[in-house]
């Protein structure tokens, strides 16, 4: 389709409805006080169109505060600066920066069976207000960075941590320290007295060395914490090579999946584990093994998304496996992967998958078997002092709605050779680049004009290398604190093979890292000598005679 073509007409009926949209969109927008200080709160995924029957499609919208005018401006003036690369020691992050003790999450204030519905409805709303409140009264304020204010969906994250008997916190392991808030670790084994599984998610982007690291940082700081691997995208389940000449990744998924058998077993072995034979768990083992070779459809869907016409202040007083039964809750920020851990682990898909953050709009139950509940809440951002462009390359926020994109194109161009990786060339046949010559470069190599004058856009063009970051193909990731001095001890040490265990890779298969601004990046596109596009007919039939690690145990009864 033409670039530079002429917008299409459409009737005054459509147009009535797109002013109404943009109205009813600029009242979301309001002001919230403590003190003399004022900020915006803006509704980042507001659904202009009621869906008919469903109630309320914008109960569970996420909601975070809004930057100022000022703020944009001094971004965007900064987006013309030449980059300075930082060195690998500086990617490495302490968590503890970022989750100090004096800032918490919200949690379900006391109540008993006497309050009525809409006594614990103001109880709630009362305290809530008085939390944020808190909060922008304290030193940390000013470096907070985004987080959930919308108490629908808080109220989720409660119902959901009173009903299971075991928490599973689901993190991106690129960015595994800044999702992990160690005060749900500390209410949940402390306060509640229950179990927490940390699943480290999405290692087959990153080398197995710091996968490794972040399991023994993140069990070392959290004592008792049990830590599993998990990807959803296994060898098997993957066609052709997994990265161009340049390096970047390439993840092309087959038409027809097979269940994730590795990472459902290192989950069903630590749910074993905690609950020592109180539940009867071998419906759980006897699925995996029968399902570890059967096929099906990615379209398939079973369960959807259900939206409440009123707010949910039900309560539930938790009993440890009532009726036999191990509910587990999953709960993680938006696009962590969590509807894809659960279609993995049921071996098939039965909750809709989506990169938009809040895509997850009500917590979801589905029995795995009869003795295993599976509680799904909507993706949260827990409060915190995270850096808004991390955030962003998480996916806690919707980059389709980014008002200023280009400080965390900086943020990933001063880590990663993207110049390199992207092969362009400087629109300006300079040596210096800047966020915006990335972004120009991106757009004249794509061809992205605006529609009518007919130049670079480059915003759109930061919003597809944002987007490549956001889904791996331009793949990021921070390490744990003095992970580069011990680099050579994570490359040998025994965990490394049931981490490709469980990535399902075979001796062929090679991680593209993508670890440094410019040596390990230009070493792997020199390597790559057959990272074509295309895909290679030998690649697809090595994929296809690869064993199962599982396939033993179908016919072991």
């Amino acid at each position: 389709m033409p670039q530079a073509r002429r917008k299409t007409p459409f009737s005054g009926k459509a147009k009535k409805q797109q002013l109404q949209a943009k109205k009813q969109n600029k009242t979301l927008i309001m002001n919230t006080s403590s003190g003399s200080n004022s900020y915006d709160v803006v509704s980042v995924n507001y659904q202009p169109q009621r869906a008919r029957g469903r109630g309320d499609a914008n109960r569970y919208a996420l909601k975070f505060y809004r930057e100022t005018d000022e703020e944009l401006k001094m971004k965007k003036e900064d987006a013309l600066k030449s980059l300075n690369p930082v060195p690998e020691k500086e990617m490495e992050i302490d968590p503890t920066d970022f989750f100090p003790s004096e800032i918490s999450f919200p949690k379900r204030p006391p109540w008993d069976f006497s309050m009525s519905l809409a006594q614990l409805d103001a109880q709630e709303q009362k305290y809530f207000r008085e939390y944020i409140n808190a909060l922008t009264s304290t030193v940390h304020w000013k470096d907070m960075s985004y987080f959930e204010l919308n108490l629908e969906t808080w109220r989720q994250l409660w119902r959901v941590l009173e009903m299971c008997d075991v928490l599973l916190l689901i993190v991106d392991v690129r960015y595994a320290g800044m999702m992990f808030p160690p005060s749900l670790y500390e209410y949940v084994v402390n306060e509640q007295k229950k179990n927490m599984i940390l699943v480290l998610n999405k290692i087959d982007l990153v080398p197995a060395a710091v996968v490794a690291a972040w399991k023994q940082y993140l069990m070392t700081r959290c004592p008792g914490l049990r830590v599993v691997y998990f990807t959803s995208c296994p060898g098997y389940n993957l066609a052709g090579n997994c990265s161009d000449k340049a390096g970047l990744q390439v993840r092309r998924r087959k038409g027809r999946q097979r269940m994730c058998a590795e990472g459902a077993t290192k989950i069903l072995e630590a749910c074993k584990d905690i609950v020592n034979s109180e539940v009867d768990l071998s419906s759980w083992e006897k699925k995996i093994k029968e399902e570890t070779n059967v096929e099906f459809d990615d379209d398939e869907t079973e369960v959807g998304e259900t939206i409440l016409e009123k707010s949910d202040t039900t309560y539930y007083t938790h009993e440890r496996y009532k009726n036999g039964i191990l509910t587990i809750g999953c709960v993680g920020q938006p696009n962590v992967g969590k509807s894809s851990l659960m279609n993995a682990i049921m071996g098939k898909k039965v909750v809709s998958v989506s990169r938009t953050p809040g895509h997850t709009k009500h917590f979801q139950t589905i029995f795995l078997t009869p003795q295993v509940r599976l509680c799904d809440c909507p993706g949260l951002v827990f409060p915190s002092k995270v850096p808004r462009p991390i955030q962003i390359l998480m996916g806690s926020y919707p980059i389709a709605q980014l008002r200023e994109p280009y400080t965390t194109i900086r943020y990933l161009a001063e880590r990663l050779n993207l110049p390199h990786l992207l092969r362009i060339d400087h629109p300006e046949n300079d040596d210096t680049w800047s966020p915006r010559d990335i972004c120009d470069g991106w757009a004249k190599k794509r061809g992205y004009l605006t529609a009518k004058a007919a130049r670079l856009d480059t915003y759109r063009a930061a919003n597809s290398i944002l987007r490549m970051a956001l889904d791996g193909r331009i793949c990021l990731w921070l390490r744990p604190p003095d992970f580069t001095e011990e680099r050579g001890k994570f490359e040998t040490c025994e965990e490394i093979k049931y981490i490709k265990w469980v990535q399902a890779l075979t001796k062929d298969d090679e991680l593209v890292s993508s670890s440094t601004p410019s040596s390990d990046t230009e070493r792997s596109a020199g390597e790559d000598s057959s990272g074509d596009e295309s895909e290679d007919d030998d690649d697809d039939e090595k994929h296809a005679e690869m064993a199962n690690k599982f396939a033993a145990l179908a016919s072991d009864d």
